[in-house]
């Protein structure tokens, strides 16, 4: 059986260059935190101080796959989203929530 994961990946970019930065501000405007959520394609997001950034993924993955395993994934299709700019990045990190096992409360109805 397979679950839906939602797995963020975060990082900053590094030692960016006047191209990299070039290219990275060319798209900032569609690239932005508010813009981009989880998807299956992945999205990535960041802002103007070209700094930080985030990546968005929903994955499947067998439910005895490990949260690593899916993170290692994403973290994998984070790097090759940011490196299609032609910048470098350091310190991702990425965590994975499994949504099969999230539990929604819905509001009790009065009356």
């Amino acid at each position: 059986m397979e679950h839906t994961y939602r797995v963020m990946v975060r990082g900053r970019f590094t030692d960016l260059d006047d191209v990299g930065r070039a290219r990275l501000l060319a798209a900032v405007d569609r690239h932005g935190v508010l813009d981009n959520g989880f998807s299956e394609d992945g999205a990535l997001s960041y802002d103007r101080s070209l700094d930080f950034f985030s990546f968005r993924v929903v994955l499947r993955a067998e439910v005895a796959a490990t949260d690593r395993a899916v993170c290692d994934r994403a973290l994998a299709l984070a790097a090759r989203a940011v490196e299609e700019f032609g910048v470098d990045f350091r310190d991702m990190r990425a965590s994975a929530t499994d949504m099969d096992l999230i539990k929604v409360r819905r509001p009790k109805r009065a009356g």
